[in-house]
């Protein structure tokens, strides 16, 4: 697969360049918080590279879309340890951002889809929620593209797999990954909400978050991926 040149994403925008309608530097409209987010249901994908695999581009399912306080709308996907903006993977090893694929026709494209920027600002226009404490939860969605995360076990040389049910929004705008706790479930199935959820990345033995290809592959004990994922737990 060969992409198109990619545009400039504007995250290496000096703060001396000002937007023209808000009058905000272009570093800070990036960094601005996110207030609504919309779940990506068509199966659309981040295209990324790296430099370990020249001329090759690698997929992954994008999980949500999310609009920012200062209008700007962009595709989220589970990156290491957090949830991240596609337009900021800008690590050449690890990673790095090429654009937005959607499989169904083949197709490279580097901005949102017209309908998730109608549907976010509409819905936002349309809740207006108002925040009393920065941890209150703004929303919360499923995970549908099989998000796992991975913790460190009490046990030696031993790593837990667990399930991602749903992501949080909180009015600060962190987007946080709900677990279920084993010990505290009394009903099946696990709901977005339910009280025995409990985030990752405030859990102390959280480490990575995988896709489900990968997780499935850890489940089955597939050499190379346990080696990969034993790389990255002694890195960390």
């Amino acid at each position: 697969m060969s992409t198109p040149d990619r545009p400039d994403t504007g995250n290496n925008k000096p703060d001396n360049v000002i937007d023209l309608f808000s009058r905000k530097p272009l570093s800070e409209l990036a960094n601005a918080p996110f207030i609504r987010l919309s779940p990506e249901f068509d199966g659309l994908e981040m295209l990324y590279s790296n430099k370990t695999h020249p001329g090759k581009y690698f997929a992954l399912k994008i999980l949500c879309w999310g609009l920012r306080d200062s209008g700007e709308v962009v595709g989220l996907v589970p990156w290491m340890t957090d949830i991240v903006p596609c337009t900021d993977i800008e690590d050449p090893l690890e990673g790095q951002f090429e654009g937005y694929y959607d499989p169904g026709i083949d197709e490279i494209f580097f901005d949102p889809p017209e309908h998730k920027i109608i549907e976010l600002e509409t819905s936002a226009s349309y809740y207006q929620y108002h925040c009393t404490n920065p941890e209150e939860v703004l929303q919360e969605i499923p995970d549908n593209i099989g998000t796992h995360a991975v913790l460190a076990s009490k046990l030696p040389n031993t790593l837990m797999l667990t399930e991602v049910i749903s992501w949080q929004l909180l009015c600060d705008g962190r987007i946080l990954a709900m677990l279920v706790d084993a010990g505290r479930s009394q009903k099946t199935p696990v709901l977005p909400g339910d009280d025995c959820l409990y985030s990752a990345q405030d859990h102390p033995d959280f480490r990575y978050f995988f896709q489900h290809t990968i997780a499935n592959k850890l489940k089955q004990q597939d050499p190379e991926a346990l080696a990969a994922i034993a790389a990255l737990v002694e890195k960390t």
